[in-house]
């Protein structure tokens, strides 16, 4: 197997580096200094290689049948990808800081410019009181840095969960601690009043599942039942993530 680092394209924007690399049969955007945001399957664009990104998309599949999605955060659109791929989405809308990255995305990295899909260039911080509201809504702002402030902004996140559908679904990759609690836990038990699941995946990100409401529940029977569903259409089982739902900690 080929396995010598080829880069693809280096650009630089107000924010910093931008790199994509090729690995053999994958390719990399990486921020800053080598710091590694999104890796995709050349021969498939739509297969999540992290868990992290598999448990985002499990997320997804608490919903019954979701047309609307909203993603805070595009990188190599991997998961954008996939969401459009798998599930029965009409409107998939993008807030991505950086002007650079949906290019990248769809130039080497297998995004598909989808008649559904529309990209927005800015803040999420600033911009998601102006979204549309959404079946699904996932938020994963990182910097090279680590998670964005919007991870632990109050007001934000509820912002966020203001944007769902009744039945809607918020899904976070939370950045995860050492206790392997979610950062900001307290916080976040506090805004969502506890009721949310979390799914620690090896990475070390924890990925929280939060309805809409209070009245709404994770029924996990239902979420497996899809998941086998989608199995011989994904090449992997969802089922070790499934296994590690827990309740908000």
């Amino acid at each position: 197997m080929d396995r010598q680092e080829r880069l693809l394209e280096e650009v630089r924007d107000q924010y910093g580096v931008i790199r994509v690399l090729e690995v053999g049969d994958y390719r990399f955007l990486e921020f800053g200094e080598a710091i590694e945001q999104s890796c995709v399957f050349i021969r498939d664009s739509s297969w999540l290689e992290y868990d992290y990104t598999r448990a985002m998309l499990l997320g997804a599949l608490c919903h019954e049948r979701p047309e609307s999605a909203l993603f805070l955060g595009l990188g190599a659109g991997n998961l954008t990808q996939a969401c459009m791929t798998f599930l029965p989405l009409e409107d998939v809308e993008v807030i991505e800081l950086r002007p650079q990255v949906p290019r990248l995305a769809m130039q080497y990295m297998g995004l598909d410019d989808d008649p559904r899909l529309t990209i927005r260039i800015g803040d999420a911080l600033d911009l998601v009181e102006s979204a549309e509201t959404a079946d699904l809504v996932f938020l994963d702002l990182y910097t090279d840095t680590g998670p964005a402030p919007g991870h632990l902004a109050w007001k934000f996140l509820e912002n966020c969960q203001q944007r769902l559908n009744p039945g809607g679904w918020l899904v976070i990759n939370q950045w995860g601690t050492d206790d392997g609690r979610p950062l900001g836990a307290a916080l976040l038990r506090g805004l969502f009043h506890r009721h949310y699941w979390e799914i620690p995946v090896k990475e070390g990100n924890v990925i929280l599942l939060i309805p809409a409401d209070l009245e709404q529940e994770l029924v996990v029977e239902d979420v497996q039942a899809r998941a086998e569903a989608l199995k011989a259409q994904l090449h992997y089982s969802l089922q070790p993530l499934i296994d590690a739902i827990r309740p908000a900690t």
